[in-house]
């Protein structure tokens, strides 16, 4: 019987792909699942398995383009088994370079491992690298990939013992349960040290001499995603060295491919006919880099916040007096204490949470057509990570005590730096809190967290001369600014939240006495 196979479906937005290389040859005998032929589409690289073992009939040659569900070979099932004493030799040949009983044994299964679900609002990951490459012998639980979301980074552990087969190429963005990779399972532990040269010797002398001497289609020919770079950055892919298989442009090589400067040789003329020009110094290169899951969620949340809600902003200014005479005159003995530093940011949050349970629409939010008041202050505070902005939680702040509250802050922005924050520490806050003075920052108007209803910035700092009982005083004064979705906090409410965040910082003895 003779089975057709057809191009697959590897994308909604996908409609056709090019044969890039035949790993086998027409007429070949095949083994079920085997890896036949690779595809390339303008996302990805895929492999082709063989859906049945027999003889290879190679309809598609390498370079065509064919459309989703096109015919692109058949296998002869009735031949099964039929050369496989002709294609013997091969394993045998093998298994006489390699003592069977050194290395690990294939156990012919094949693992497909899935993106794995990472929370219930994340829908799609993107693949950030890969700490395996493609054909690595890899074991269970070890760590072989970084996956991103849009708010977190997950490490991807290996499901077994065995070869990798990468699916899934770096910055791909692929959906929860799509296959990221295969994994052909093996028995023992991996190849050991000694076991290893043999046929690392013989694959390399091999492949460099098949490069060299045998060049096929993927020789200097760029893959689709590679080529679009190529043709954006006007650089002729004969110009590019690949190091993909077989001398393939790789999107990597495209990357990293550069504009050959050709103007040197021509630049002597240039002076000799326009001697007023004068060539400014300096590179005019451009850099462009993809964005990630978390910059693209990030920007689209800022938009989304601007033009979905009635976003203002009111402002205040804050004598820091009286807090910085407290911390110089309590700070060391609050760190013997408690082992922590008394910071700025505990006072902060002590004084929204108190004005947040006095005016409870900056601490609500809105659900459709109703409005949700929170009878406890979750504050999320913004913390710059390097891999942008993270915003975690601190549950019931207003219940915590200023040294748990700054322990709580440090151990929340350690965990965002390191990009160690799970969802459930990033999610639910009620109120935010944003400091922009650490980086120098005198006044702006800080964007609300959705679906929270107000946020509070804080800024740097500064000495100004105030006003003080008919004299004029030098001050450390702190621009504070509350933006709030008009939709569901007044003015009166915002203003007067503000105000008595103003009154608690400047009399923080009322933070005591809660008056």
């Amino acid at each position: 019987m003779s089975l057709e196979i057809k191009v697959p479906a590897v994308g909604e937005s996908i409609t056709e792909v090019t044969i890039a290389q035949w790993f086998k040859q027409e007429g070949d005998q095949v083994e079920m699942d085997e890896v036949i032929c690779e595809l390339e589409s303008d996302k990805a690289t895929f492999e082709l398995n063989a859906e049945a073992a027999g003889k290879l009939h190679i309809v598609a040659q390498e370079g065509d383009t064919l459309e989703i569900d096109e015919l692109i070979c058949t296998i002869d099932t009735d031949s099964a088994g039929e050369t496989k004493t002709e294609s013997s030799p091969a394993p045998e040949a093998a298994s006489s370079d390699k003592p069977a009983s050194e290395g690990p044994k294939s156990t012919g299964e094949i693992k497909e491992m899935i993106v794995p679900t990472v929370g219930e609002s994340i829908t799609e990951v993107t693949i950030s690298s890969w700490l395996k490459a493609d054909g690595d012998f890899v074991e269970l639980d070890e760590v072989i990939a970084e996956v991103d979301s849009d708010k977190a980074t997950f490490e991807l552990p290996a499901e077994a013992n065995g070869i990798l087969r990468i699916v899934a190429q770096e910055d791909d963005t692929i959906e929860i349960g799509a296959l990221i990779c295969k994994i052909e399972v093996m028995e023992g532990g991996a190849p050991t040290a000694e076991s290893t040269p043999a046929p690392a010797t013989t694959d390399t002398s091999s492949s460099t001499s098949s490069t060299s001497e045998n060049e096929t289609y993927a020789t200097g020919h760029a893959s689709p995603a590679a080529a679009k770079i190529l043709a954006e950055k006007g650089i002729d892919p004969a110009n590019v060295k690949g190091t993909g298989k077989d001398g393939r442009i790789t999107k990597e090589d495209a990357e990293k491919a550069q504009v050959t400067a050709p103007k040197p040789a021509a630049a002597p003329a240039k002076q000799e006919e326009t001697a007023e020009a004068i060539a400014a110094p300096g590179s005019r290169n451009e850099r462009r880099e993809r964005m990630t899951s978390l910059r693209k969620t990030v920007s689209k949340r800022l938009v989304s916040v601007k033009n979905e809600t009635a976003m203002l902003t009111t402002f205040n200014e804050v004598n820091m007096k009286p807090i910085m005479d407290i911390r110089k005159q309590y700070k060391e003995k609050f760190k013997e204490k408690y082992e922590v530093g008394l910071g700025f940011m505990s006072f902060f949050t002590k004084a929204v949470t108190v004005a947040a349970q006095e005016w409870p629409a900056v601490n609500a939010r809105i659900e459709g057509n109703e409005i949700v008041y929170n009878d406890f202050v979750d504050v999320s505070i913004a913390v710059s990570a390097p891999k942008g902005l993270m915003v975690p939680v601190i549950r019931n702040a207003e219940s915590m005590s200023f040294d748990q509250i700054e322990k709580e802050i440090i151990r929340l922005a350690t965990k965002a730096r390191d990009g160690k924050l799970t969802i459930d520490e990033m999610t639910g806050g009620t109120f935010t809190v944003t400091n922009g003075g650490i980086f120098g920052s005198m006044l702006s108007t800080p964007i609300i967290n959705a679906p929270q209803s107000a946020i509070l910035g804080m800024h740097n700092i500064v000495e100004r001369p105030m006003a003080v009982n008919g004299e004029v005083k030098i001050l450390p004064i702190m621009y504070v600014a509350l933006s709030y979705d008009h939709r569901i906090v007044d003015g009166r409410e915002s203003v007067s939240f503000l105000v008595r965040v103003k009154e608690l910082l400047e009399d923080p003895t009322r933070l005591l006495l809660g008056i």
